[in-house]
């Protein structure tokens, strides 16, 4: 007989960006600036990540297309990658993110993609600490999950690799 496992995630939702923390508000503001100058000529579907780490350095990145799939990047590992190689040493407090089609409201909240949830589960591993991420879609309701974890439970990490 099989064991079954029960895996639950517990997210919040916020109805409006105003109702969230003021430096969440301001993280959230920067992840939609960066949306709106995103790279994608294709999808004509924008994203935008922004980074608050420990110093309250916000790092921001959007989606990059590329004409030769799939050489594109996404917004939340374009911001991770640049604040892991700018600030190799510093934790994350928490990662917003913005996304939507680009002449189209959105309120749908929009999470990260299964490749980005991977690649953003490394820099939590890394710091022993959760990040906190917040998505939305171009407006409306805000989403917060408690780590990076909370969205990918089952995730693979260096431990497998030893």
């Amino acid at each position: 007989m099989a064991k079954k496992i029960i895996l639950e995630t517990q997210l919040e939702v916020f109805e409006t960006l105003s109702a969230l923390p003021e430096a969440i508000q301001n993280l959230m503001n920067k992840a939609q600036q960066a949306r709106k100058n995103a790279y994608a000529p294709y999808s004509h579907f924008g994203v935008g990540a922004a980074i608050i780490l420990e110093n309250n350095k916000i790092v921001t990145g959007n989606n990059q297309e590329n004409a030769a799939f799939p050489s594109g990047l996404c917004a939340e590992r374009v911001a991770a990658f640049a604040a892991g190689a700018q600030f190799p040493n510093l934790s994350w407090k928490a990662i917003a993110i913005s996304a939507g089609a680009i002449n189209k409201d959105n309120t749908q909240p929009i999470p990260p993609c299964g490749a980005c949830r991977q690649s953003l589960a490394e820099y939590e591993v890394k710091q022993h600490v959760p990040i906190e991420v917040y998505f939305m879609g171009t407006s409306g309701n805000v989403v917060k999950a408690p780590s990076v974890q909370s969205l990918l439970p089952l995730l693979f990490d260096q431990s497998y690799l030893q």
